[in-house]
C-alpha cells in the first residue's frame, strides 16, 4: 500500500515540474503569436456577430437597393407609357411566366405568332393591313415591356432573400420588405389583367379597341405606389433626418407638403385614365376647350358620375384642373417654405420640385396644342413621374426627427 502512493506522489511531481519547465520555455515572441491569434478570433467574431445586427451600415446597403429598385419601376412606368403610346400593348395575346422570355427565332415562330394576334379585335379592326416587319416592331414593345417587369420582379425579391438570411432587417423592415415584394407579383398579375380587358370581343361596339381605362389607372397606380414606397424607404435609409426647430410654421408647411405630394400623385393617376380613352385628342386648344371655357359635353353621359371615368372631355378637363391645382399648390409650397428656417438640402428639393411643376405645365400644353406626338407624349408621362419624385424628397427631407 505504501510503495504505490509513494510512486504516484512522485508522478505528480514530475507531471508538475514539466509544466514549470514548459512555461520557462516561452519566449516573447511565442507569447506575442498567441496573444494575436486570441485577439483575431474575437474580433473576427465579434464583427461577425454585429454583420447579423441591423445598423447603419446594413442600413446604407438596403436604402442604396431600394433606390435601385425605384429606379428600375420608374423604367418600367416609361416603358408602358411609350407601349401604350405606340399601341403595342396588344401585341402579345397569351401569357406564360417563363416561355414567354424568349421572342419568335424562325420565320415560322414569327408567322405563328403573327396568326395569333390576327385572331384578336385590334388586328381585325385598325391592322388588318398590318405586315410582318410591322407586327414584329409592336411585338417586341411589349415584349421588353414585359421582360422589364421580369427584371424588377428579380430585383426585388432576390436580394431581399439575401439580406434576410443575413440579418440585415429589423422586425419593422422585414414587414416593409415583405408588402413590396408582393406589391411586386400583384403588379405583374394586374398587368395581365389589363391587357385581357383589350382582347376581348366587344360585338356591341365599334369603338378603336383598347384596354379598359379602369384596369389602366389601376396598373398606373400600383406601378406609382410600389415606386414612391420604394424611393420613400430608400432616402429615409440613405438621408439623415434634418434637424429643424420645431415651430408652428413648420408644421403647417409639413402639412402642406403632405397635400401637395397627394395632389400631384392625383394628377398622374388622372394622366391614365386620358391615355385609356385617347382623351387627349378631343380638345386640342388651350387655355379653353374649343370656343368654351366649359365644354357643352361636359356631362354628357348619365348617370353624370359615369362623365367622370369614361366622358374623354370630361377625363380631359379633370386633368386640365388637377394639372393646374398641382402648379398653384407647389408655388404656394414654395413661396411658404421661404418663411421657414430650412437647411439648404430642403430649399434644393423645394427648388427642384418647383422647377419641375413649371416644365412639366409647359410640357402637357405642347402635348396638347401638337396632337399628341409619342416623342413629347412619353416626355410628359415621364415628368409626372419625376414631379412626383421631387415631391417625395420634398417630404422625406421634411420628416421628422426620431427620438
Amino acid at each position: 500500500m505504501v510503495l504505490p502512493l509513494l510512486r504516484m506522489i512522485g508522478s505528480c511531481r514530475c507531471q508538475t515540474a514539466w509544466r514549470n519547465f514548459q512555461q520557462t520555455q516561452r519566449t516573447p515572441l511565442r507569447q506575442w503569436l498567441l496573444k494575436r491569434r486570441q485577439t483575431t478570433v474575437t474580433t473576427e467574431s465579434v464583427s461577425a456577430r454585429s454583420v447579423s445586427i441591423p445598423n447603419a451600415a446594413t442600413d446604407r446597403v438596403i436604402g442604396r437597393w431600394l433606390l435601385g429598385c425605384s429606379g428600375l419601376v420608374l423604367g418600367a412606368v416609361v416603358l408602358g407609357g411609350v407601349t401604350r403610346l405606340t399601341e403595342s400593348g396588344l401585341s402579345m395575346v397569351d401569357w406564360h411566366l417563363v416561355k414567354e422570355m424568349k421572342p419568335p427565332q424562325t420565320q415560322a415562330e414569327w408567322e405563328e405568332e403573327f396568326s395569333k394576334y390576327q385572331q384578336f379585335p385590334e388586328f381585325k379592326i385598325m391592322n388588318h393591313d398590318m405586315t410582318l416587319n410591322e407586327f414584329k416592331f409592336i411585338f417586341y414593345m411589349e415584349w421588353g415591356h414585359r421582360m422589364w417587369g421580369r427584371l424588377v420582379g428579380l430585383a426585388y425579391i432576390v436580394p431581399a432573400v439575401y439580406f434576410w438570411r443575413r440579418g440585415y432587417f429589423s422586425r419593422s423592415m422585414k414587414a416593409r420588405v415583405v408588402g413590396l415584394c408582393g406589391f411586386v407579383v400583384f403588379q405583374g398579375l394586374l398587368g395581365w389583367y389589363m391587357v385581357k380587358s383589350g382582347l376581348e370581343e366587344k360585338p356591341e361596339s365599334y369603338d378603336v379597341p383598347r384596354v379598359s381605362q379602369y384596369r389602366l389607372a389601376a396598373h398606373l397606380g400600383s406601378a406609382l405606389l410600389l415606386y414612391c414606397a420604394s424611393l420613400w424607404t430608400g432616402l429615409t435609409l440613405m438621408l439623415p433626418a434634418n434637424k429643424i426647430p420645431e415651430s408652428r410654421h413648420l408644421l403647417h408647411l409639413r402639412r402642406f407638403a403632405k397635400v401637395t405630394g397627394g395632389l400631384v400623385f392625383l394628377t398622374a393617376l388622372s394622366g391614365a385614365f386620358v391615355a385609356g380613352l385617347d382623351a387627349g385628342l378631343v380638345y386640342n386648344s388651350f387655355p379653353k376647350m374649343g370656343e368654351r371655357w366649359i365644354p357643352d359635353d361636359l356631362l354628357a353621359f348619365s348617370p353624370t358620375i359615369k362623365n367622370m371615368f369614361e366622358n374623354p372631355t370630361t377625363v380631359q378637363f379633370d386633368h386640365r384642373i388637377l394639372g393646374i391645382g398641382s402648379l398653384t399648390a407647389i408655388t404656394g409650397l414654395y413661396l411658404f417654405s421661404r418663411r421657414v428656417l430650412l437647411p439648404r438640402r430642403a430649399k434644393i428639393a423645394i427648388g427642384c420640385l418647383t422647377a419641375m411643376a413649371y416644365t412639366q405645365v409647359v410640357l402637357g400644353i405642347s402635348t396638347l396644342l401638337l396632337y399628341v406626338p409619342t416623342p413629347l407624349a412619353a416626355t410628359h408621362q415621364s415628368g409626372s413621374v419625376a414631379l412626383l419624385t421631387f415631391a417625395i424628397w420634398v417630404l422625406a427631407e421634411l420628416r421628422k426627427v426620431l427620438k
